[in-house]
């Protein structure tokens, strides 16, 4: 299945030691100390990931994701492009003293691209948010939201 080691592609800034066999980091790509990755993921061009995230096995974030510190991405989930992870409820610029709300993605979600997801959010195991959505509430397990605000189908 997998290669014996990761393939970091030459392009990418990758800090972490913690990228399970298998998993591809492509150009542009920006992988902080910290980060935890599983086995054959496939991180797309132009990622960000910042200290303190987890991904699971056989992941796919595409291109330009940013995944901020506390995400946490249970195996076999699909992040689309250009989906919008927070975790700050109330940004002001400076306040080291935010209260950080990460969003969690159980395993088998898929989240279509352009969707916004907000801080705290759960995405349950094998739910499907639409493209474009933007959730404000968590998603059960199996559930199927989609809009702005997000509404199940």
């Amino acid at each position: 299945m997998g290669q014996a080691g990761p393939f970091i592609h030459p392009l990418a800034s990758v800090s972490s030691k913690l990228i399970g066999s298998g998993t591809q980091v492509w150009q542009f790509a920006v992988v902080m100390t910290t980060v935890r990755i599983g086995t054959d993921c496939n991180i797309g061009a132009q990622t960000f990931i910042e200290n303190g995230v987890t991904l699971g096995n056989r992941v796919t974030i595409k291109n330009g994701v940013q995944l901020w510190e506390g995400t946490i991405i249970e195996d076999d989930v699909f992040i689309g492009p250009n989906v919008t992870f927070t975790n700050d409820r109330y940004p002001i610029s400076g306040n080291a003293e935010f209260s950080r709300e990460p969003v969690t993605i159980r395993s088998g979600a898929s989240v279509g691209g352009g969707a916004v997801l907000l801080p705290g959010i759960v995405v349950g195991r094998n739910a499907l948010v639409g493209a474009g959505a933007v959730v404000t509430r968590d998603v059960i397990d199996n559930g199927r939201v989609v809009g702005n605000p997000a509404r199940p189908l």
